[in-house]
């Protein structure tokens, strides 16, 4: 590879196997050598961040850009953008929330070209599986470059992506395991989730209220359809992965899968970690995500399980849409859209829940840059600060506050319900194969963004 043309450097490098003094050198976007401190060749440039942690930059692996057909919700440019000001220089699009979805070849086509040419990070793309379009998943791979498939076991909440039933994935996971791809669950089945309307039906509570909110999601959903993963995994050893687990009873699930070695993965996302049922007012929908944030006990239940690696990973499940469909003036949960807008907020807040509870970056590296990674298949390109791979860091002040306020965000609306909390973690420059798209001072790069594919 030569001699680097780019030298950064700190006494707090993120390397793969301890945080130490080191430099990290860049040639062609690609890092060639980590390095003692001080080493650097003659006549490269020479970045020096003192004290400021070097880590390799976030990979989000769930994110609703919402583009083409909803980009009134978000859009490449501006979730990109949120993407590189929070450290994250990694993303993957859901394959929902943009019309046409993502369950097809053209469909992907389409996709990409709405993206081209419109990204500050590198953007992949999961594919879909839905009811009838088995035939699409190994052209969405062998064409488009597809990372996995994500499928919706309950109503997805739009009607271009219908759930699946058994007997739909008994089809579908043979062709994924074949292919050697992941398929990424909302694990929620809809019995108990009818069950509780047929409750609430007859002991109406206010739509209002968080708690009728929390009700109408009981944790049955997510652990009858954590179990039911499982036993198909066993069945077909097709890769599985857990999207925003939120149940803490269906952690010893999880447990056991791993226990026999099932190709069984999960993830939990930074507002289960930071918020409580307790907590949210009523009429407060920007709180609303399908599963629900439940108890504080559930909560520290979620985070004893990540630190002991039965959850693998964080990742934002940014799901932002328009103002309106918040229902914010009238506060009622059982008419909002159900999504979490957090991309950019993703990193400070999972780290500041994380040290207040004895976590380290080390641990932080782990959960939101290495695993994510592995489950996207980018491993020998991303995630790590190692030779060979793309040089993608974020330099940050993990000791540093800040307040969140909506014009600090690039969201394109900036409703969340991170808004007003104090948070550690600043982010200072941000690099996306060595070059620099986010710097605090304002000077950066748009648009440097590649489309990634397997």
């Amino acid at each position: 590879m030569g001699l680097a043309q780019l030298v950064v450097r700190s006494r707090r490098v993120a390397m793969p196997d301890a945080i130490g003094p080191a430099s990290v050198h860049v040639r062609d976007g690609r890092i060639v050598a980590v390095a003692p401190h001080d080493v650097a060749p003659v006549g490269c440039d020479v970045l020096d961040f003192g004290d400021a942690v070097v880590m390799p930059g976030v990979v989000d692996t769930h994110v609703h850009v919402n583009e083409p057909g909803r980009t009134e919700w978000e859009g490449f440019e501006s979730a990109t953008s949120a993407a590189a000001k929070g450290g994250v220089t990694t993303l993957v699009d859901m394959p929902l929330n943009s019309v046409p979805p993502t369950v097809s070849l053209g469909a992907l086509l389409e996709k990409h070209r709405a993206a081209k040419g419109h990204c500050a990070v590198d953007v992949g793309f999961w594919g879909g599986v839905v009811p009838g379009n088995e035939r699409e998943l190994a052209p969405m791979v062998s064409q488009g470059g597809v990372l996995g498939f994500k499928c919706f076991l309950v109503d997805s909440g739009v009607d271009e992506f219908p759930r699946v039933s058994e007997d739909n994935l008994r089809t579908s996971m043979p062709i994924l395991s074949a292919l050697g791809v992941p398929l990424l669950v909302h694990a929620e089945l809809p019995g108990p989730i009818d069950e509780a309307a047929r409750s609430q039906l007859t002991f109406p509570g206010s739509p209002k209220k968080y708690a009728t909110h929390l009700a109408s999601r009981p944790r049955a959903a997510e652990n009858q359809a954590i179990a039911l993963m499982v036993g198909l995994c066993r069945e077909t050893r097709a890769r599985v992965h857990i999207v925003h687990h939120s149940s803490s009873d269906a952690i010893p699930l999880l447990r056991e899968a791993k226990r026999e070695g099932l190709p069984l993965t999960a993830e939990t996302c930074p507002h289960y970690l930071r918020f409580s049922s307790e907590e949210i007012p009523d009429g407060a929908t920007t709180f609303k995500c399908a599963p629900p944030i439940r108890e504080q006990e559930n909560r520290e239940l979620l985070w004893q399980a990540l630190g002991e690696g039965m959850l693998d990973m964080v990742a934002s499940d940014h799901s932002p849409c328009s103002p309106a469909l918040k229902h914010g003036d009238t506060g009622d949960f059982a008419r909002a859209w159900g999504g979490i807008a957090g991309l950019q907020l993703s990193l400070p807040v999972t780290w500041t829940e994380a040290h207040r509870r004895g976590y380290t970056l080390s641990d932080i590296v782990r959960w939101m840059c290495v695993g994510p990674a592995h489950l996207a298949g980018l491993e020998n390109r991303k995630g790590k600060l190692a030779v060979g791979l793309d040089a993608d860091m974020v330099i940050w002040n993990p000791e540093e506050r800040f307040r969140v306020e909506p014009g600090i965000l690039r969201h394109r609306h900036k409703i969340t319900p991170f808004q007003g909390l104090d948070l550690l973690g600043t982010v200072q420059r941000v690099f996306v194969r060595g070059k620099l798209v986010f710097d605090a001072s304002g000077r950066e790069e748009t648009r440097l963004g590649q489309l990634l594919g397997r």
